[in-house]
């Protein structure tokens, strides 16, 4: 059996990607949420922990809701969205035979367990998937961010960031057709040429902490098991 070259990760699930193709369907893509726990069950069975971030584009987002609305009331929507996403993810991993526990940066004990670093510890060291709610628990911090800092927290190897958008590039290509994707990249060079595909918080956060992260497309869950392996997949980053 292949061996992980990542004991613990850190995976930042995009909201967006779990959304349904057809929005009227709802806000959350359930077959696609089986896909994404038989990957992790991979994972977990060559003996790779995990902890989990997951984000909110598909249900709200603070930044664009405070156009019309107080920025701090807006990202406080948005934290309860991660909430909702959080526990989605949880009752389809338990279906498909993954233990898994929610806690959030905030305390709403009748739906999740209150964040605890040395807790978070103790849950992954058992092997059990732990998703990290809320973000931060703070407004004006993105979960690209959270990620990153709770990363730290848990001694992660890597951070996987499990976008809609599958490198990072030189250029934005929903303007810029021509852009071309980046293989491989310094947090140095990213916070020279202003690459904002990524939160510039948590990429100057993985510079000063010297964390390995990737950035590649959440279209195919099984990108996640092979970046574990060591394979190339999408945009790796680091010092």
């Amino acid at each position: 059996m292949e061996k992980p070259v990542y004991k613990r990760i850190l995976l930042k699930l995009s909201g967006e990607a779990l959304s349904p193709e057809k929005r009227e369907d709802g806000i959350l893509d359930f077959a696609f949420i089986d896909r994404i726990a038989g990957v992790l069950k991979k994972c977990r069975e060559a003996g790779v922990e995990i902890g989990i971030i997951v984000g909110a584009g598909n249900i709200w987002r603070g930044k664009t809701g405070a156009s019309k609305m107080d920025r701090c009331r807006a990202d406080h929507m948005g934290m309860l969205a991660t909430t909702i996403n959080a526990l989605a993810l949880q009752d389809g991993f338990r279906q498909n035979g993954l233990d898994t526990v929610v806690m959030t940066a905030v305390e709403m004990d009748a739906f999740a367990d209150r964040y605890n670093a040395r807790t978070a510890d103790k849950l992954l060291s058992e092997g059990k998937i732990v998703i990290f709610g809320c973000g931060l628990g703070a407004p004006f911090f993105s979960t690209d961010t959270a990620a990153v800092l709770r990363a730290a927290e848990i001694k992660a190897d890597a951070i996987l960031m499990a976008k809609n958008i599958d490198y990072l590039y030189d250029a934005d290509p929903g303007k810029h057709p021509d852009a071309k994707p980046i293989y491989d990249i310094t947090y140095a060079d990213i916070i020279e040429r202003n690459l904002r595909a990524f939160d510039m918080t948590a990429v100057i956060f993985c510079q000063d902490n010297d964390i390995e992260s990737f950035g590649f497309g959440l279209a195919d869950p099984e990108n996640i098991y092979r970046v574990v392996m060591g394979q190339p997949v999408g945009t790796r980053m680091h010092n």
